[in-house]
């Protein structure tokens, strides 16, 4: 045999050997399933391959070591919740623990939700730190370095955190995404508005988060808000009577409600509440900002989902009639959000 092919045939199987060396060491195809890793701070490379192979992801721990020295990777592990693609490889793997592509966990924030129900959130999410949990208002606004309300103070959305992740990180994102969206549309707020502040303009977007889940009606909502406030007339809004009952409500407002002593209650008093009664969605925020133009000073739920808007207490009376008192009406469907109607006491 020649020399030269010798040499040839010599580096085809030792290439050979090092490709099917190099596919079982770190290309071959693992399958972990839905399994979750927890690497605490501490963990070394070495504990995490036994973790593997205890849990049947790789054949061998020493062999995951090894690829990890052999890729400059051996110390560099980042702590956290790792869950893995299927199928995935030990290079994969490797890689992952290495970046930190930790798992996510979402906590969705609902708009119209109280702060009490937001610590509910809080409390219930997985793997999230309750740090607030037996706190006092006072203590949360402190952590969070606010002087105002908590109620309605965040932005409702959907937040991710981490393992180990604490309540007052997921607030302080969600209280500076506010921010930003409230900040905005003060910017470029419809002039002459009854509002003189952000925090005036937020508590008027509460109302109108709480009465309407109707997109199409908020700036409308906002409107007649507007307009009342413009006349010095009460805003005699139902979630602001609710808000005030808290457990006492029980799904109906009586007329003993509408005149339970409470500063929020917009029945008995003038203007705007002392604090947002709940989270506004950007919809509602613009809504309080860029109110419709409109003569409707006041509106009766349908029992469909949506509202009629009148301009005269009389067409209110009427509208009330057909939508509250008429026997033939038909059955009505859950009303958002615990709406009723604007302008009761005027109407009576």
């Amino acid at each position: 045999m020649h020399p030269l092919f010798k040499w040839g045939l010599g580096a085809l199987i030792l290439g050979g050997l090092s490709a099917a060396g190099w596919y079982l060491l770190a290309d071959r195809p693992l399958h972990p399933g839905p399994k979750t890793f927890h690497l605490p701070d501490g963990t070394t490379m070495r504990t995490f391959a036994k973790q593997l192979q205890e849990r049947h992801v790789i054949d061998s721990a020493n062999a995951f070591v090894a690829l990890a020295e052999l890729m400059g990777e051996g110390r560099a592990l980042k702590t956290g919740v790792y869950r893995f693609a299927d199928p995935t490889t030990p290079l994969d793997i490797l890689h992952t623990v290495v970046t930190g592509q930790v798992v996510e966990y979402p906590l969705t924030l609902v708009p119209g939700w109280t702060f009490h129900e937001v610590r509910q959130a809080l409390a219930r999410a997985p793997h999230l730190s309750d740090d607030i949990k037996g706190q006092s208002h006072a203590q949360v606004r402190a952590a969070l370095h606010m002087h105002a309300s908590l109620e309605g103070a965040f932005f409702p959305d959907t937040y991710y955190y981490t393992y180990g992740a604490t309540a007052t990180s997921v607030l302080a994102r969600a209280r500076r995404r506010l921010r930003t969206v409230l900040g905005n549309d003060w910017l470029t707020r419809a002039p002459h508005l009854p509002v003189r502040t952000p925090q005036q303009a937020l508590i008027l977007a509460s109302l109108i988060e709480r009465e309407t889940a109707k997109a199409g009606e908020r700036r409308k909502i906002g409107g007649v808000f507007v307009n009342r406030l413009r006349l010095g007339m009460r805003l005699e809004t139902d979630p602001t009577v609710i808000f005030s009952l808290g457990k006492r409500y029980h799904g109906v407002i009586t007329s003993a409600d509408l005149a339970f002593p409470s500063p929020y209650n917009t029945y008995l008093h003038y203007g705007l509440p002392p604090t947002p009664i709940g989270l506004c969605s950007a919809r509602a925020l613009y809504a309080a900002l860029h109110p419709d133009k409109t003569r409707a000073l006041y509106f009766v739920a349908t029992g469909r989902g949506g509202h009629v808007f009148s301009d005269t207490l009389q067409e209110q009376d009427e509208a009330i009639r057909k939508y509250e008192l008429d026997s033939t009406a038909p059955p009505a469907v859950p009303k958002p959000r615990g709406a009723r109607r604007i302008g009761q006491d005027d109407a009576n």
